[in-house]
């Protein structure tokens, strides 16, 4: 079953920081894309945020 959403813990997978780093990163995507703080960030905007590709961050969060 693959996921959607992006959490601070799979922030720090992929990007090998703190998982305090992750919600900061979680949080600039909201305010980025003005997303209301009970809505969930999906990989694919978390890619485009970050500059990656989505199928390299897929295999790592699964």
């Amino acid at each position: 079953m693959n996921r959607i959403c992006m959490y601070p813990k799979d922030v720090q997978l992929v990007t090998g920081k703190s998982e305090r780093y992750g919600r900061t990163i979680i949080k600039k995507i909201k305010e980025h894309l003005n997303k209301e703080p009970h809505q969930l960030v999906t990989i694919d905007e978390f890619c485009t945020f970050m500059g990656l590709e989505t199928s390299k961050v897929q295999g790592l969060i699964k």
